[in-house]
């Protein structure tokens, strides 16, 4: 027989000590929207590739569009998004722009997501 009764709290009690304990800790309103926005900018496929090839080596539109076989103009658009959002940072060497992520912390979005859409 089906059980449905695990997603249901029965009881009518309120715990204000975790309440309270839980409201303290959840951050303001801003920051829980800036984080919001980031996992829009991250729930874009494109973006994650563009970000996985930038995990292993900083590129230039040309290769990264030469990488998945897409116009410069579409990898532009995306980077534009991803640098927007602080994760890649560019830099100029003579006519050329190289792209990297912009900084360790990108990295470990990525390593502990991977690491949990591995876990069974």
């Amino acid at each position: 027989m089906f059980e449905n009764n695990i997603d249901v709290c029965n009881c009518n009690v309120i715990h204000e000590d975790i309440v309270q304990e839980v409201r303290s800790n959840i951050p303001k309103e801003e920051t829980l929207y800036s984080l919001s926005e980031l996992f829009k900018v991250l729930g874009e496929p494109t973006r994650v590739k563009i970000l996985y090839a930038l995990l292993n080596a900083e590129m230039c539109v040309c290769d990264i569009a030469a990488l998945f076989n897409m116009t410069q103009s579409a990898i532009s658009h995306q980077l534009r998004i991803l640098k927007q959002s602080r994760l890649v940072k560019y830099r100029r060497e003579g006519k050329i722009v190289y792209y990297s992520l912009d900084d360790e912390h990108v990295k470990q979005i990525f390593d502990q997501g991977l690491v949990h859409i591995s876990e069974k």
